[in-house]
């Protein structure tokens, strides 16, 4: 199959589009990522805690 010049400048946009929300959508994740990974060490060291400590 063989595009023309036009359709393979709208087959770049749509690529480029596509990345642009899929970048927007890793940096969510990766916030997300990293808030769950805060607190499950928060958890965990409140476990690691001799029984009666007080903070």
């Amino acid at each position: 199959m063989e595009l023309t010049p036009e359709e393979l400048v709208a087959e770049f946009r749509d690529a480029v589009t596509e990345l642009y929300f899929a970048r927007k959508r890793i940096a969510v994740l990766e916030a997300e990522n990293a808030a769950l990974r805060a607190r499950l060490a928060a958890v965990t060291s409140r476990a690691d805690e001799p029984e009666g400590a007080t903070a």
